[in-house]
């Protein structure tokens, strides 16, 4: 391969210089994963440099997870730049039990990420984000903010937007801000494990309402806010956790039409909307009764800890900015301020597109290997919704591979009512690479042809 880095635009230490060039023509797609570099003794020669600089550079590159050596192969761009876990359990090979985003090299995370705080540092320098800051986020910061999501969310306003640390802290605000103990809040039958964390922490009743395969049945929905007196209802109307059903529009306007008739408050959760944003957030329909949450831990990065909320008015997004200050007090200031300009530089966008691209590449790994199995998906999304074989338990399948070193999670953790589906959540997201989705996914396909009798042991 005849790759010859450009290091006349950039400072500091050559060998630095080079790595920076790799990433950026990894994020550019000047280079693409599995491609194969120059040698270490070719490209000091191409470039005028004595061998130890460059292989003080390739050295560098691979400690930051650009590249991957192969022995007796030479080195070639690495496809993702996730390092294997710190602490895996036990066993597990392969844990594809949180869905989390993929982190493809052509995102380039970890030099964004880098790059980044420097800028800030440059910027602001690093003592303006130790101190104690507003919660939900500076004037400008929540304009920044606004301006990015009103492109999917015509009601975005930097009035009635909180920059929140995650969703989690949002939901529980939402739930401080607008329930007390006892009140009922309705929500799919199968739902976002958090969202029953943090209703039973406050004492909050949570009631499952029938879906279909097109979503949440409106008329379900009625009866359901009728028989318990409900506050509110709580939805993840684009590709759904753990059933990955996306909402259609008829349907949404239909839930919108519902929701309006009793009453009821929105709690929007658009963690998986910027995969598959072609469809309005239902709070676009009913603006004066919706909470919306647009996190960017399943389209970017859970570390960066950001969620962008909107409440219903200045008098609700304030109430919400109140409990914000009671759970954790604010955003964590310099995540907060990388996310905030990652949304104004357009970084955010092309990080999102790399994703979308990698989990739709892993979306067909997986149909290719479970094409002779039940399950749902999203062409877009980090995981999918497994119908196990009737012969098998859930809890004896979970157990059956986990002995493979596999780790996946059962309906039962998703279910409100003690009804759950016969079903596995599997966060493709997940995996390291590609190479080990497929690998898991083998684990996955045999087992799911095996007898459960093959799991015994006498």
């Amino acid at each position: 391969m005849d790759w010859r880095p450009t290091l006349s635009d950039r400072t500091g230490p050559v060998y630095e210089a080079i790595v920076e060039a790799l990433g950026a023509d990894v994020a550019s797609g000047r280079l693409h994963r599995g491609e194969r570099l120059p040698t270490h003794r070719a490209l000091a020669q191409a470039l005028g440099l004595d061998l130890t600089t460059v292989t003080r550079a390739y050295n560098e590159a691979r400690r930051r997870g650009l590249t991957e050596a192969r022995v007796g192969q030479g080195t070639f761009v690495a496809e993702s730049r996730v390092h294997a876990p710190r602490a895996a359990a036990a066993g597990i090979e392969f844990d594809l039990s949180m869905n989390l985003p993929p982190e493809p090299v052509e995102a380039d995370l970890e030099g964004r990420v880098t790059r980044g705080l420097a800028a800030l540092q440059r910027d602001f320098g690093v003592s303006a984000f130790l101190n104690y800051q507003q919660a939900g986020g500076s004037e400008s910061d929540r304009g920044v903010a606004a301006d990015w999501l009103r492109r999917r969310v015509r009601i975005a306003a930097a009035d009635r937007l909180l920059i929140f640390p995650g969703t989690q802290p949002a939901l529980m605000s939402f739930l401080l801000a607008t329930t007390k103990p006892g009140d009922t809040v309705l929500t799919d039958r199968l739902t976002y494990p958090g969202f029953k964390a943090a209703a039973a922490a406050l004492g909050v009743r949570v009631a499952g309402v029938e879906a279909d395969e097109a979503g949440m049945i409106p008329a379900a929905l009625d009866e359901a806010a009728r028989k318990f007196s409900a506050k509110a209802v709580y939805l993840v109307p684009t590709i759904h956790n753990p059933t990955t059903v996306t909402v259609g529009p008829a349907r949404r306007e239909q839930l919108a039409a519902t929701i309006r008739k009793r009453g009821l408050l929105l709690l929007e959760d658009d963690a998986y909307g910027s995969l598959d944003p072609k469809l309005a957030p239902i709070a676009t329909l009913i603006p004066e009764r919706s909470y919306y949450a647009a996190s960017l831990s399943k389209c970017i990065a859970p570390g960066l800890r950001v969620s962008l909320v909107l409440g219903p008015d200045r008098a609700a997004a304030a109430s919400l900015a109140s409990a914000l200050r009671t759970l954790v007090q604010m955003p964590v200031p310099m995540m907060a301020a990388l996310a905030v300009r990652w949304l104004g530089d357009g970084s955010a966008d092309d990080i999102i597109a790399a994703i979308g691209a990698e989990a739709a590449a892993r979306q067909k790994l997986a149909a290719k290997a479970l094409s002779d199995h039940r399950y749902r998906a999203h062409p877009k999304g980090h995981h999918l919704w497994l119908v196990l074989p009737d012969s098998w338990t859930r809890a004896e399948f979970a157990a059956h591979i986990r002995r493979q070193g596999l780790a996946v999670v059962t309906s039962d953790a998703f279910a409100v009512d003690g009804r759950p589906e016969h079903a596995i959540r599997i966060a493709l997201g997940a995996a390291r690479t590609r190479a080990d989705l497929v690998s898991a996914l083998d684990v996955l396909s045999v087992a799911l042809k095996s007898p459960a009798s093959a799991s015994s042991i006498v």
